[in-house]
């Protein structure tokens, strides 16, 4: 598995993270076959949450590395202030510190190397929010924090802020960027950076030198080519009901098209072809996938190794007609 380097982590951390929430609390054994197969092959770097399964996937999570004593191999990514029922408005200070110590305590241990706030809350003022997660670093709980669906703009202001005010400023950002254009958030609150419409967003975090940690970057497993024009009537699990009304709209199925006809190409799959285009727009940018059976696994670790070409990558994103040679 491919790593980078981030400035301000003593840690590599790997260009493909392992999402959570497929972990439940009936089936610990499950979950420690999954996650050790992941780790065999690679893995070393999980995104997670305190909001997941309830704080079950957490806690699976936390076991896991205690059971298995790999702390010192393994990247944390985990979030909070994710907004429950009844809580609209949690990135607040009291709110993220609780959910934060929360986290720790799941996870069995008191450092996490990359903490995001799952959501922003743009009627708070962002100097507060900088100055808890800064408290946080300060104390040596978090390596490296940043926002989950935090619009490029209000992580400006952020920094803005820290550097006016000696604080750390965000250096990462965790929005969904994939082949696909997401035309309806499948979640309330949920940034996209895909296509056009991000392009500004990207440009400024490539300025601004940002890590970006994309979700959904097969598009809720839209560009694994399982959804066609003509069957999407036949799905009814909510995992695959949800990414239609998000990505299922003729733009993007054209997107598709060439991803499957480029993955045919290259003897790979469209998977492979949807996390590597995401690796290799830009260096800074990690691709959190979610394997959820064993089988899947080496696959979606072998598109590290797939090279795109930038003809390649503009063809993909409808930017010429003629595909590349």
């Amino acid at each position: 598995m491919k790593t980078r380097r981030i400035e301000g982590l003593d840690k590599p951390v790997a260009r493909l993270l392992q999402g959570t929430v497929m972990l439940n609390a009936e089936d610990r054994d499950g979950n420690f076959r999954l996650l050790d197969a992941l780790f065999e092959n690679g893995y070393t770097s999980f995104d997670t949450a305190h909001g997941y399964g309830g704080g079950v996937c957490e806690r699976e999570l936390g076991a896991w590395i205690a059971a298995r004593g790999i702390r010192e191999q393994v990247v944390i990514l985990t979030k909070g202030a994710h907004p429950y029922k009844g809580a609209p408005r949690r990135v607040t200070p009291d709110c993220i510190r609780a959910d934060m110590q929360e986290s720790l305590e799941r996870l069995q241990t008191d450092f996490v190397e990359l903490y995001l706030l799952h959501r922003d809350n743009r009627e708070y003022p962002v100097g507060e929010i900088v100055d808890v997660l800064h408290e946080f670093k300060d104390r040596g709980s978090i390596g490296l924090y940043g926002g989950s669906n935090w619009g490029a703009d209000r992580v400006a202001e952020a920094n803005a802020y820290a550097a006016a005010n000696g604080k750390t400023p965000f250096t990462l950002s965790s929005p969904q960027f994939s082949i696909a254009e997401m035309i309806q958030p499948p979640w309330d609150g949920c940034i996209s950076v895909s296509g056009a419409q991000g392009e500004a967003d990207r440009a400024w975090y490539d300025a601004a030198g940002i890590s970006l940690f994309t979700w959904s970057s097969l598009a809720g497993g839209f560009l694994t080519g399982k959804f066609t024009r003509d069957n999407l009537d036949s799905f009814s699990n909510y995992w695959d009901t949800n990414p239609i009304g998000a990505y299922a709209y003729e733009s993007n199925f054209q997107r598709l098209d060439r991803a499957l006809e480029l993955a045919a190409a290259k003897e790979a799959s469209p998977a492979q072809i949807a996390v590597a285009y995401v690796l290799c727009k830009n260096p800074r940018y990690h691709a959190i996938v979610a394997n959820w059976e064993v089988e899947q696994i080496a696959e979606n670790a072998a598109a590290v190794d797939i090279l795109l070409s930038a003809d390649e990558i503009a063809w993909l994103e409808m930017k010429t007609e003629e595909k590349p040679a």
